[in-house]
């Protein structure tokens, strides 16, 4: 899979008669394949996303407003569309998990789904069975794509939770896994979201042809683009540099 340097911002409300791929991408016909990525918080799912989209590694994010990205990519000689749908954290209560509706509506508008945990959190580990459950349940009659992802493989210092015992998670839910590190390597991030793309029906309708559920389409707050993400990959550079210089 080979990224073209083109990714933008999806438009808050598209124009009347188009589709939201329509505004960014233009009516091109290409298959588009929507992504949900979907975790407890601090797992990193939004560096998990950036990576995929930049290969650029940045620390530090403010907190997760739920944005979404467009991007084209190449999958063995054909042309994509991908959206990938950053979500919140999973908030967990007494009474249980807890789904916000603007979470629900990310699931059912997908058309896969990236579970994270990370390796340094146990918790975040144990909510991956009920977080497939529920993506199940709000696709019935569909065997949706799911990839089950492992953070911060290269924190080995603080790890709570075996690699092994992801893979056998994984296994158990007929989803493929990958142990990652979003800070050292894009190679296996890249991969994961690669294979989703591959899982995902070829059979769906191009980008530039209207959508049957409208509704599935997810109000949002303004979503950084572009320069923005670049702005903010300096700034943490400059805050590295201003660190090292004061010691």
């Amino acid at each position: 899979m080979r990224l073209i340097q083109n990714m933008c911002t999806i438009a808050e409300y598209p124009a009347p008669g188009s589709t939201a791929a329509d505004c960014c991408l233009g009516a091109a016909g290409r298959r588009l394949v929507k992504i949900a990525v979907v975790g407890a918080s601090g797992v990193g799912k939004t560096a998990l996303v950036v990576r995929f989209l930049t290969k650029r590694f940045i620390g530090d994010y403010e907190r997760n407003a739920g944005n979404l990205y467009t991007r084209q990519v190449h999958i063995e000689g054909e042309t994509l569309a991908i959206q990938v749908q950053d979500t919140p954290g999973i908030q967990v209560h007494e009474n249980g998990l807890s789904f916000s509706e603007q979470l629900n509506r990310c699931i059912r508008w997908a058309d896969a789904v990236v579970l994270v945990f990370s390796i340094t959190d146990h918790k975040s580990y144990e909510l991956i069975s009920q977080l497939h459950q529920h993506v199940q349940q709000l696709h019935p009659g569909t065997r949706l794509p799911v990839v089950v992802v492992a953070n911060k493989a290269d924190l080995l210092h603080v790890k709570q939770v075996d690699p092994q015992l992801g893979l056998q998670l994984a296994s158990m839910l007929g989803c493929s896994f990958y142990e990652v590190s979003v800070s050292e390597n894009y190679n296996d991030v890249y991969n994961a979201f690669h294979v989703l793309c591959k899982e995902v029906n070829p059979k769906q309708q191009p980008s530039g042809t209207p959508e049957k559920r409208r509704t599935s389409l997810i109000p949002r707050p303004k979503s950084p683009n572009m320069q923005d993400l670049k702005r903010r990959f300096k700034q943490a550079l400059s805050a590295k540099v201003r660190t090292v210089t004061s010691v």
